[in-house]
């Protein structure tokens, strides 16, 4: 029996150990990912011809050859192009929405970023259109990926708020609890020869017994577990919003965010180019009559509405002649590949976005000649729906002879033939399709008409409101009837041609975005854009946007990461307070931008889908990645947006301020039933009445009992005003002053009331001895004198079962009072929180289990309660209620303001910068 005790503490102990463990995934997995993006092969000049090596034997000084698909295998400076121009994607590195044309040209740029490093190919980018020779300059960790691997190692996790806090917490915890331990101690220094200890070294060892069960009774067992089903909780409640969560502190850290730092590519745009607008010539038989189409739909799916300038949808576009030879010139002058992908469910392309982007536009003119033909494309299956109408028009004109983009020309042409007639089919850029042009389509009839200086005049200034204003990436479209017996094409032969119409396209905005962006700013949370592409593009997205509408200009708002370097520290300082979008960035200063705003104490969310955005994930105190994101983005992140939905952030912000809430309060729970343990060990040892509460009792009391309640405080609603009110500090308390004086009271109240039961059975039950309260003073030197009743009565389990019962009970009606903070039980009732109720059923059943269930009962040193004896445990229980009622209505009320503030004057805590360094 005497192995039984400890046993029992040993085994919840362990228990509680193993609900406290929580398994993260490894972060250290995105280092792997990164050998995703690195080329397998390359094609080397070694011995003095081309061969295929593996690309790990590169080494500078290296000839390697690439070409259109070609995974650059090293960072290499070109030196040869065997084609008219070399484009290249490195969105993955630089986060720039097209694609970039590379060149022999060296750079002369100072403090260039990769994106003027024009000769250079950067390994892991994709080769999208011509080919050419380079010279190997860098390899393995001497690449630019190589430098963000290295960015990543250099990074260290940083603990997030509430642990910090806790952290904080548990100290203070330690050292109170530690003081009031051998405070106990000494105070009963008087009583350590008393005769019932059997000498003055057994009493010692007896008070320290005491001290220990006092250590016990403070130190909240199950606060580890609590806290973390509550987080656990949270991620359930937000992989509903699609927001993944990786690591379960997370949750918590978001509900604090001051400034989320946004990728502009991906994630506030769709990464995919699109077609918004078109401009044809409708009829110049009144004067030039140009007309504006815009058309709907954001991604690469073939699915969009055009509409006419008055809003109206042109239920059939094909049956416009202008829009119908636009189709064609955008299906046939095109090299590039739209697929659907059944494993990702979504449309990808293959070669240049803006060429994907053209034939997605013929995809959504349609096709003339068929009434129904809107819904007779809607019933064909997605493989077949992606380039039906791209593949009608390859069937109906045979490709001749084409004439590839060079930048000289800036334009790209193909000779077809359909029944015996040829057409010249070109498309480029406007300021060399215009001037080539001698006539023009007239949308409305479809006739050919001279190209007028008037109509010159109106396009210029229709390209320049699209390129300028606007700043759409602008095509123009042109073709041109050729004799019948012509086979092949020279550059004498794009002239005279026939000018069709323009497009404009762009990367586009998400729909959602602006409402979601507002919601930030209303929450107080600031949103910085943080893009790799020049400062005008991205400023004109982030008024497209509209949730920058409060900025006159973008003058002291906007900086490109070069101005940003130059500027004197304090003015980098005052910028970074009014900063609002960050342009030409590279990965080095999104993380140097992550450290910056961590150093003035803001709690940064950084997004982003590239690897270039890895290390600032990595680094900010929430990552976020897009679902579609790479693997390498996702693995260094906290959280995932399954939905690419930059709005599912303002949800898993209000979810998250909601689970610091909860925390708050099964905290307060947790925290203020221990002081009424602390109370009732302390004010037992200084009564000098018999110990109130085993060890074991203590033990049962915060792990089990405490721990259900505690859990289902995670289930309060969220308050309805949760996003308008402003992130808390960072370095505000989790327990303030005004809150540890509710704490002490209520603990006290609880503490005192266990006391009384135990002395009550004592001294007033029908059950109990009925013995003076000098004699219960007294019990240590009953052995000694002669008394009235057996001594073995200090050795009943009735009263000790009594003072746990109230315990139970009263923590209990505490657990009611947690359903808010401040608000009345009258206003949120117990019922709002059925998990509560149910937690504190559960509870209670098992408390009755262990009071009259025999075994478990020997365990826990109780024995069975008579229902008189259940009457006083509801009577000194059920006052703790009106207690915190009192105090909730000092709380919210101005009556208590003062009475508050001189508790508020500092933080019972002590306070630290959140981003110690």
């Amino acid at each position: 029996m005497a192995f039984l005790e400890p046993s029992v503490i040993l085994m919840i102990l362990a228990a509680n150990a193993a609900v406290g463990v929580i398994t993260e995934s490894n972060a250290e997995k995105a280092l792997e990912e990164l050998r995703a993006y690195q080329a397998d092969v390359a094609t080397v000049l070694r011995n003095g011809c081309f061969s295929i090596l593996p690309a790990s034997e590169l080494v500078p000084g290296d000839i390697v050859e690439v070409s259109v698909g070609c995974k650059i295998p090293a960072d290499m400076r070109m030196i040869e192009m065997l084609s008219n121009q070399v484009r290249v994607d490195q969105a993955i590195l630089t986060g720039e929405s097209s694609s970039v044309e590379k060149e022999l040209k060296i750079t002369t740029t100072s403090n260039a970023v990769y994106q003027d490093k024009t000769n250079i190919l950067f390994s892991g980018t994709v080769v999208v259109a011509g080919r050419a020779r380079a010279i190997v300059v860098g390899v393995g960790p001497n690449t630019a990926m190589g430098s963000i691997r290295d960015s990543m190692l250099r990074t260290e996790d940083e603990a997030t708020p509430l642990k910090k806090k806790l952290d904080e917490f548990g100290t203070f915890l330690a050292k109170v609890i530690a003081g009031i331990c051998v405070l106990v101690w000494i105070v009963n220094i008087g009583h350590f020869r008393d005769p019932s200890h059997g000498g003055f070294l057994r009493g010692a060892i007896h008070y320290f017994k005491i001290a220990v069960a006092l250590a016990v009774a403070a130190i909240p067992e199950g606060l580890p577990a609590v806290v973390t089903t509550c987080l656990a909780l949270g991620t359930k409640r937000m992989a509903r919003l699609n927001a993944i969560v990786r690591s379960l502190p997370s949750v918590e850290t978001l509900g604090c965010t001051t400034v989320i730092c946004s990728d502009k590519t991906g994630t506030l745009t769709t990464n995919m180019m699109s077609v918004a607008k078109v401009c044809v010539v409708e009829s110049a038989n009144r004067g030039p009559v140009v007309s504006e189409y815009s058309v709907s739909g954001t991604t690469y799916a073939p699915e969009g509405i055009i509409f006419d300038s008055t809003g109206m949808q042109l239920d059939f576009p094909a049956e416009l002649s202008c829009l119908l030879h636009m189709a064609m010139c955008s299906a046939l002058c095109n090299e590039s590949t739209l697929q659907y992908n059944p494993d990702k469910g979504n449309y990808e392309k293959i070669g240049e976005s803006t060429e994907v982007a053209l034939r997605v536009l013929a995809e959504k003119v349609g096709l003339p000649g068929f009434d129904s033909l809107p819904s007779a494309l809607n019933m064909l299956t997605k493989h077949e729906r992606a380039s039906y109408c791209n593949h009608y028009w390859e069937e109906q004109f045979r490709k001749i002879h084409v004439l590839e983009f060079s930048r000289d020309r800036k334009m790209m042409s193909v000779l077809c033939s359909r029944n015996q007639m040829h057409i010249l089919f070109s498309k480029g850029a406007p300021e060399s399709i215009i001037p080539r042009c001698s006539t023009i389509l007239c949308n409305s009839d479809g006739s050919i008409v001279p190209l007028t200086a008037d109509i010159r005049a109106e396009l210029d200034s229709r390209f320049n409101s699209f390129a300028g204003k606007e700043t759409l990436r602008c095509l123009a479209l042109a073709l041109k009837w050729m004799p019948s017996v012509q086979q092949s094409l020279s550059f004498d032969d794009e002239k005279d041609l026939t000018f069709i119409g323009l497009v404009g396209m762009l990367d586009p905005p998400r729909d959602e975005v602006k409402n979601a962006m507002l919601s930030c700013m209303t929450a107080g949370i600031r949103v910085i854009v943080v893009t790799g592409d020049n400062k005008s593009t991205a400023e004109s997205l982030c008024r497209k946007i509209g949730a920058f509408d409060q900025l006159i200009d973008f003058s002291e708002h906007s900086y490109t990461a070069s101005e940003f370097e130059e500027l004197a520290p304090l003015q980098q300082t005052i910028a970074l307070q009014r900063m609002a979008l960050f342009t030409r960035v590279e990965p080095s200063h999104k993380r140097i931008l992550v450290e910056a705003l961590q150093h003035q104490n803001e709690v940064v969310a950084m997004t982003g889908d590239g690897v270039n955005d890895a290390p600032a994930l990595k680094k900010a105190d929430i990552g976020i990645a897009m679902g579609s994101g790479t693997a390498v983005a996702k693995s260094a992140s906290d959280m995932v947006l399954a939905d690419d939905n930059f709005a599912s952030i303002v949800a898993a912000v209000a979810e998250g301020r909601a689970i610091y809430n909860n925390t708050k309060q099964f905290i307060r729970y947790m925290i203020s039933s221990n002081i009424g343990e602390v109370v009732c060990i302390f004010v037992a040892a200084v009564l000098g009445i018999p110990d109130t509460l085993a060890p074991v009792q203590l033990l049962w009391v915060n792990l089990v009992t405490d721990g259900l309640p505690a859990t289902a405080i995670g289930f309060n609603k969220q308050d309805s005003d949760v996003m308008r009110a402003k992130p808390r500090k960072v370095n505000e308390a989790v327990v303030s002053g005004w809150l540890f004086f509710r704490y002490l009271v209520i603990g006290a109240y609880v503490g005192l009331a266990t006391v009384a039961g135990f002395i009550w059975w004592f001294v007033y039950s029908d059950g109990g001895p009925k013995l003076p309260y000098t004699e219960l003073m007294n019990f240590y030197s009953c052995p000694t004198r002669e008394t009235t009743y057996p001594c073995s009565i200090f050795d009943d389990r009735h009263p000790s079962t009594v003072s746990m019962t109230v315990l139970v009970v009263v923590e209990m009606f505490n657990a009611l009072n947690n359903l808010s903070e401040n608000q009345s039980l009258l206003v949120i009732p117990p019922w709002s929180n059925m998990w509560l109720v149910a937690s504190i059923i559960i509870t209670m059943l098992l408390h009755i289990l262990i009071l009259y269930v025999h075994p478990l009962s020997i365990l826990f040193s109780v024995t069975p309660l008579s229902l008189a004896d259940w009457t006083v445990v509801l009577y000194l229980s059920l006052p703790v209620i009106v207690i915190d009622e009192v105090l909730k209505f000092f709380s919210r009320n101005p009556i208590g303001f003062r009475f508050r503030l001189w508790f508020r004057r500092s933080d019972l805590l002590p306070k630290k910068d959140l981003h110690e360094k």
